[in-house]
């Protein structure tokens, strides 16, 4: 399994802790507003609302704040218009990057990123540089400790999920966009806890980072994911555990 899903794990815990100081409810009600934007209000039509609303509800935030989001997104309040731009780069050790972004001033934003990259030894790629490396797929990520593997791969398999992968700590499934929600709710059925559960880009392929970029490529990624304007990163790194938990505790 990559590196790329224990940090995806330490981010997730990380992003639950800046929600809970409030630091990350802007992302969440450009995500919403977005959503209710392009599919409109109702949940049970819009499936990228249905997503954000989760996400809202996992990191706490009032649900004022989400219907205020919401009506912002469907025009009956008025709000900022939010573009969604995707951002494509190469980090340390040729690590492709794609980032997603929502902003109301593209320049700006542009420009940050740019210079983020700049400090942190990342360089901006052209459109379709990384992008065709990157499929849109579910993605679901669940702790050895509390599923038996054998139990676990049945249920997902059956319910239709493409790849079951496992390492020491944790297991993987991807599914296809459409089969996501069965699958993510044939794991819920059975009480199984998830640490991870959404759409993402998953990418074909992986380059190895050794010790000498990991440190530098994680702070890259990290600058990026704090930026106030970018929702997602995703990269096709692979760094082995005991360097990942090496960086992690620097």
């Amino acid at each position: 399994m990559s590196g790329h899903s224990k940090w995806k794990t330490n981010k997730g815990k990380k992003m639950v802790a800046d929600a809970k100081k409030g630091a990350g409810y802007t992302k969440l009600i450009k995500e919403i507003t977005v959503a209710a934007r392009e599919g409109g209000g109702n949940i049970d039509t819009n499936a990228k609302l249905r997503t954000a609303m989760a996400h809202a509800k996992e990191f706490n935030m009032p649900s004022d704040n989400v219907k205020m989001a919401i009506k912002r997104g469907t025009g009956e309040l008025p709000g900022v218009v939010y573009e969604t731009v995707v951002y494509e780069a190469y980090g340390p050790g040729g690590v492709a990057i794609l980032i997603e972004a929502l902003t109301d001033n593209k320049n700006r934003s542009t420009a940050e990123l740019r210079n983020i990259m700049s400090k942190k030894n990342g360089n901006m790629a052209g459109a379709g540089s990384v992008s065709w490396m990157f499929t849109k797929k579910g993605y679901l990520l669940v702790e050895r400790s509390v599923a038996k593997e054998d139990e676990l791969m049945s249920i997902v398999l059956d319910a239709g999920a493409e790849d079951f992968k496992a390492d020491e700590k944790n297991f993987e499934i991807t599914t296809a966009l459409q089969d996501f929600e069965k699958v993510k709710q044939a794991v819920a059925d059975k009480g199984i806890v998830m640490t991870t559960a959404e759409i993402t880009m998953v990418p074909s392929s992986t380059v190895k980072v050794g010790v000498s970029d990991a440190k530098t490529l994680l702070s890259l990624i990290e600058g990026l994911e704090e930026h106030d304007d970018v929702q997602q990163v995703y990269a096709n790194f692979d760094i082995p555990d005991e360097i990942m938990e090496q960086v992690a505790s620097e």
